[in-house]
């Protein structure tokens, strides 16, 4: 089903639709992301992703306020940074994020990290169903998280998150974690999902991006949405925004698909969610 000006969606658990592709702003400064935020929206993007770590949260609401679109157009994601772990905290961070957004609601809201030493991340998760159940935040998930810290969320609360937003591409496919939220019917979404750029030197994305005529960049693109996953890809460049959302003409076969699996090599570009908190 496409809903989302072009970009194919998915139905979450919950029932809500999210497009499969969005737009990420991690590391774009304040002053610039209204203006990222406006060209994405005018290059097709209808899904933002920001967090309160990313520090840009103002630029985003400015920029979404000037695509003059519908606020029901424009699915918005923030993230709660693991530093506020904990149930009063959460919702403190909730309520500041809301703020510097300038909106009275987000279609998801997550926990960044689960940071295990803390130990709040279970506190924060039932922060999380009040805002649900008051229709503060329309769908919660979270990043970031291993098997063992959602089971351990299932097991406490009863409730499963929409989305786990997690370090994945081809060096790092998450093979594990994926089957296990296929089992409990969570979304997979992909952050660094071109390994910052890294992964693509590789030879073999570069061979196949010649079979089709593309770049490098959609091939690992279309890669993520073959496989199963949402991806928010992020670039400050228009020419780039553009490319990445023009992966919707070509579909790799399973030469392809094995030809990528051989890149795997567990490396990331990112801590391991255990290691931080």
């Amino acid at each position: 089903m496409t809903t989302f000006s072009g970009v194919p969606d998915r139905e979450l658990r919950d029932g809500r639709r999210i497009p499969q592709l969005g737009f990420g702003v991690y590391k774009i400064p304040e002053e610039e992301a209204a203006s990222a935020v406006l060209a994405a929206i005018e290059s097709g993007y209808r899904h933002v992703d920001t967090a309160a770590f990313y520090d840009n949260e103002v630029g985003v609401g400015e920029g979404i306020r000037r695509s003059g679109l519908p606020r029901e157009e424009i699915f918005i994601t923030t993230k709660a940074w693991w530093t506020d772990n904990g149930y009063d905290s959460t919702l403190r961070a909730f309520d500041a994020s809301l703020a510097r957004l300038g909106l009275d609601s987000v279609d998801l809201y997550m926990i960044h990290w689960p940071a295990p030493a803390s130990d709040r991340y279970v506190d924060s998760w039932r922060a999380l169903e009040a805002l649900r159940n008051e229709g503060r935040a329309t769908s919660i998930g979270v990043a970031n998280f291993h098997v063992h810290h959602l089971e351990r969320l299932f097991r406490e609360t009863g409730t499963v998150p929409v989305v786990n937003q997690v370090e994945l591409h081809p060096w790092l496919p998450q093979r594990e974690l994926r089957r296990f939220h296929v089992e409990h019917g969570i979304a997979t979404q992909s952050w660094s999902p071109l390994a910052r750029g890294l992964v693509l030197e590789e030879p073999v994305l570069r061979g196949v991006a010649q079979k089709y005529g593309v770049s490098p960049a959609q091939v690992v693109i279309r890669w993520q949405l073959d496989s199963g996953n949402l991806a928010i890809p992020k670039s400050a460049s228009v020419q780039r925004m553009r490319e990445n959302l023009d992966v919707f003409g070509f579909r790799l076969d399973g030469s392809d698909m094995s030809a990528i699996a051989s890149l795997e090599n567990g490396r990331r570009t990112g801590v391991d969610p255990d290691d931080r908190g």
